[in-house]
């Protein structure tokens, strides 16, 4: 597996960063990603507008900094808030090659949820830009038999740097998300 996504990549990169097994990024998250997962279109910032005018889903599994996880309720204790593109659905920590098994199927069955759910073909994944988070969770979910899948490298930075906004998240399937008090962040379009 790291053969192949070695051959991907084409470039020279240190084995340590990535699970033999598994292929996913395990470290130093942050970082120029030269290629899109096998199977999953990369989009840019452009493609990313359309597609959320057009009612795609979005999922971001940008992670939670300082944030816990009960393991009984799935409930997330936040150290910190998190904004991202409006209408999307938030996964924290979902990208981690390391991620357990509860934490990989919350992302797995959750995404097929939304998407059998809402009617929506069209499935967007990401983070921050250069965040091999995203590129992880696409893999993963384009593993798990999901198609329609498309990897927006730049996230939330990307849709930020357009001028858009970013609106508070709350990690998806939260059982009580607090009121959504804060203004959202960024330059509104018009």
């Amino acid at each position: 597996m790291i053969a192949a996504l070695l051959m991907l990549l084409a470039t020279p990169v240190d084995p340590a960063l990535f699970d033999p097994a598994t292929g996913y990024r395990i470290a130093s998250y942050r970082g120029v990603i030269p290629a899109p997962p096998p199977g999953v279109a990369r989009i840019d910032d452009k493609a990313a507008a359309e597609m959320q005018a057009d009612s795609a889903l979005f999922v971001d599994v940008a992670p939670a900094a300082g944030a816990q996880r009960d393991a009984v309720s799935g409930a997330w204790r936040l150290a910190e808030p998190h904004d991202s593109i409006p209408g999307a659905h938030w996964f924290p920590e979902a990208g981690r090659g390391t991620a357990d098994a509860a934490t990989d199927r919350w992302l797995v069955q959750g995404v097929r949820a939304l998407a059998r759910h809402s009617g929506q073909r069209a499935i967007v994944v990401f983070c921050y830009a250069d965040c091999w988070m995203s590129w992880n969770a696409a893999l993963k979910l384009r593993r798990a038999g999901l198609r329609h899948l498309f990897w927006y490298a730049n996230g939330s930075d990307g849709w930020r740097d357009l001028g858009r906004s970013l609106v508070p998240a709350h990690p998806e399937n939260d059982p009580a998300p607090p009121p959504h008090s804060r203004k959202p962040v960024g330059i509104s379009q018009k």
